[in-house]
């Protein structure tokens, strides 16, 4: 059961929160809400250290306080900081959190990129008032980097701790 929550879960906050962006530019405030709230209960039935459970939320702390910075200077939305911050307690403070953060900010550029040509060209002009495309195409509308940070964590995960316990769990 506790192998299920930790393969289902996570993914399905990832996906939701990347098509919600994609649709609404938002992020629900009970996406980062759950993760967290998720990760609180299952991590310490996992038998990890409490050490270790701490860490993890340093991770979330130290990440929240840098994305709110980002936040504050115009350069990030709440939701994409909020989102950010509660994944990365699921990755913890080691490698997994640093190749969540470069595999994300590497298809947030992407994305930009991708984007901003579309914004350009004249397949926009036709598909501006498409309810699934107008988001792009509003020249005036930012970038859905819940996306990116959608499709990152679901590429990051299978190296965190929890996945990693939960595959143990069902090799032993």
């Amino acid at each position: 059961m506790l192998e299920a929550l930790i393969f289902v879960v996570f993914p399905f906050c990832m996906l939701f929160a990347a098509i919600s962006d994609a649709l609404s530019m938002t992020i629900a405030n009970r996406v980062p809400l759950l993760l967290l709230a998720a990760f609180a209960v299952v991590a310490p039935l996992t038998g990890m250290a409490w050490s270790d459970f701490g860490l993890h939320f340093a991770a979330g702390a130290a990440v929240l306080v840098v994305t709110f910075g980002l936040f504050a200077l115009g350069g990030m939305g709440g939701g994409d900081a909020k989102l950010l911050a509660a994944t990365s307690v699921w990755m913890g403070l080691n490698f997994c959190l640093l190749q969540y953060l470069v595999t994300s900010a590497m298809l947030g550029g992407l994305l930009t990129i991708g984007i901003l040509a579309y914004r350009k060209s004249t397949i926009a002009v036709f598909t501006r008032h498409s309810p699934v495309l107008h988001h792009f195409a509003n020249e005036k509308g930012g970038v859905p980097y819940g996306i990116a940070l959608g499709l990152g964590g679901l590429i990051s995960y299978p190296d965190s701790p929890l996945m990693l316990w939960a595959l143990h769990q069902l090799a032993s």
